[in-house]
């Protein structure tokens, strides 16, 4: 041994010295083997294809996106990917030498010699050395070593019948290998031909990996069980009973063209779905479940009826099949339409007022809501015009998102409080700026009735003509407006623009259906719902709080009434069921300090934490 090392070590050095001589690199004193071999891994990153890799990004820059060669840079200085190329490298080094297997037979030797030692087993050293032989891992390293040894990596296929017709179908005997996750293809049965086919393969599942399975595959045999007069529900018990190896016979499709890979599309799924309770789905076990909120990236569109999709960041790259666009809206729209014809009956229909902060404490500019109590509800403008209806145009289904940062220097993202009146948003709204006057503000109404002497014109409101205001009305500059006792009063879009321009954080409460019309690239919008607790935890913590009904002026309280907590939570759930959807957050209002606490958390992530928003907001 010692002298098969010599020469090994001999012809090492006469490869090497030739080498070295014409590259004009100086002669180096000998190293030990231990040092050699340090100084390979040390030198291996500047060599080879790391070397490509670090030069690959300038190399492709001037042709791609910033962001893309952002992106490919981080991805080649990744510590795994390095670690793979030095593996790499060392294994091409192991294959110049052209090794040799000593043995084919490992796990037999293995086998024998722990035969032979059991007569010998009280001694402790042969002790040891037998249960290190049974061992499951050293079992398996050995069996690894005899597959490669011999260099049978394909699987064993049953042989072709000997009496097939040469004029019958060509057939492919397809052999995978089956563990926890599910093959990742459905089948159906063909009409035409009665047939058992291939209906789709789903992406990053093992029958899109293998390559062997397409759409369109004729099913003859599954493990030896013929398909003939079989139901596609049939197939199901055959595979899941199968062990290890699953073989199938097929008869190839027609091959179509595989398109072109689909640009990456990021949704946010707009409502819950579950695949087991959907009767339309071609197969349950493929179907993806997912909770309204959830981001979702879509892989494939091929079919008009069902999308395939993947959860984003949690790993798994085996895509399942959830209802596509189309579908969905078809049937949210039957659903409203059998909902008209069965309306919902209410006992009632009131409006809702707010109670707000009776401490005392006054900041300019915090107004109350100029949506009005149910007593001054004959005078409202801006609550009759769609607040309570549904608005049938917005299908809640799915909305394409793009992840969005905001960059220092930036304007901040507008924030929208909605919720029944009285769940406590002009509360919430005043504990945020008297926590922080630098970060918050709120818009600046406008109305046109006459300023009093203690007020500032463009503090306590925008003083405006009544013709002025009524112009603006008609050039849809308001947000919300609302009239009382004769005088307008109302948020436009230039008070918001003006402090959003200040460089603060702009908290705005509008009614729901005032949502939409604010969700453009310019605000941003993140829209926090502040729900009301249940209606014993109302009764708890609202007992000896009191509802100011007045708009403008200081006018009575009174304690909250059984009614008005009725009428606070049925209004949420009106507004979750038809809105929830614009929701970015959804806040329950239970203790006051707790509820405060959870949205300053969130306002702080939307300012330094990535956050899915609309694509079209980061569009240019």
């Amino acid at each position: 041994m010692d002298q098969r090392r010599s020469q090994t070590g001999e012809a090492d050095g006469r490869e090497r010295g030739p080498a070295s001589r014409e590259m004009g690199r100086p002669q180096s004193p000998a190293l030990s083997s231990h040092e050699a071999e340090r100084l390979a891994l040390v030198k291996l990153p500047e060599t080879g294809v790391c070397e490509l890799l670090a030069t690959l990004p300038m190399q492709i820059q001037p042709h791609v996106s910033e962001e893309d060669s952002d992106f490919l840079q981080d991805m080649f200085a990744d510590q795994s990917l390095l670690s793979l190329v030095k593996m790499h490298e060392r294994l091409r080094r192991y294959e110049h030498r052209s090794p040799y297997p000593v043995t084919g037979s490992a796990a037999a030797l293995a086998y024998e010699l722990a035969a032979d030692l059991q007569s010998n087993k009280e001694n402790e050293e042969v002790q040891e050395l037998l249960n290190l032989l049974a061992k499951p891992h050293v079992k398996s390293l050995l069996s690894v070593h005899d597959v490669v040894a011999k260099k049978g990596y394909d699987p064993a296929l049953p042989p072709l019948p000997d009496d097939m017709d040469d004029e019958e179908d060509s057939v492919k005997i397809i052999q995978l290998v089956k563990n926890t996750e599910p093959l990742g293809a459905t089948v159906k049965w063909d009409e035409q031909t009665r047939a058992i086919v291939v209906a789709r393969v789903m992406r990053g599942g093992a029958a899109d990996r293998s390559g062997l399975i397409h759409a369109g595959d004729e099913l003859k045999e599954v493990n030896g069980v013929l398909m003939e007069n079989k139901k596609p529900e049939d197939i199901i018990p055959i595979v899941a009973q199968s062990r290890g190896a699953i073989t199938f016979k097929v008869v190839p499709g027609i091959k179509e063209v595989r398109p072109t890979l689909e640009p990456k599309m990021f949704v946010r799924a707009l409502f819950d779905f579950d695949p087991n309770e959907d009767k339309a789905i071609p197969c349950k076990e493929a179907g993806l479940a997912f909770k309204k909120g959830d981001v979702l990236q879509i892989v494939s569109r091929e079919e008009p009826a069902w999308w395939q999709a993947i959860h984003k960041g949690n790993g798994n790259t085996r895509a399942g099949l959830i209802p596509s666009q189309e579908l969905q809206t078809r049937r949210l729209v039957l659903r409203r339409a059998l909902a008209r014809v069965q309306p919902l009956k209410t006992s009632n229909q009131r409006t809702y007022v707010d109670y707000g902060a009776i401490s005392g404490i006054h900041i300019a500019g915090l107004r109350r809501s100029f949506r009005l109590s149910r007593r001054d509800r004959g005078v409202c403008q801006c609550e009759c015009g769609g607040s309570g209806r549904y608005d049938t145009a917005d299908v809640p289904t799915y909305e394409e998102v793009a992840p969005y940062r905001k960059q220092p220097g930036a304007p901040h993202r507008l924030v929208v409080l909605v919720g029944p009146r009285g769940v406590g948003l002009n509360e919430l709204k005043r504990r945020l700026i008297i926590s922080d006057p630098e970060q918050f503000s709120v818009a600046v109404p406008h109305t046109c009735r006459a300023k009093r002497s203690q007020e500032t014109d463009g503090v306590e409101y925008n003083f405006v003509s009544k013709h002025h205001f009524e112009v603006d009305i008609i050039n849809n500059k308001f947000i919300e407006h609302g009239e009382y006792k004769g005088n307008y009063y109302g948020i436009s879009l230039d008070s918001v623009q003006s402090a959003l321009a200040g460089n603060k954080v702009c908290l705005l409460d509008v009614p729901t259906h005032r949502i939409k019309p604010l969700r453009t690239k310019e605000f941003k919008p993140y829209v926090v719902f502040v729900k009301p607790p249940s209606l014993q935890r109302l009764q708890q913590s609202r007992r000896n709080v009191k509802v100011i009904y007045s708009q403008d002026e200081k006018g009575s309280a009174k304690l909250f009434s059984e009614e008005d907590f009725e009428e606070m939570i049925v209004s949420a759930q009106v507004m979750e069921t038809q809105y929830g959807h614009l929701f970015d957050r959804v806040i329950v209002n239970d203790d006051l300090a707790t509820a405060f606490r959870e949205l300053r958390s969130a306002l702080e992530k939307v300012e330094s934490e990535t956050q899915w928003v609309p694509r079209h907001w980061t569009l240019p």
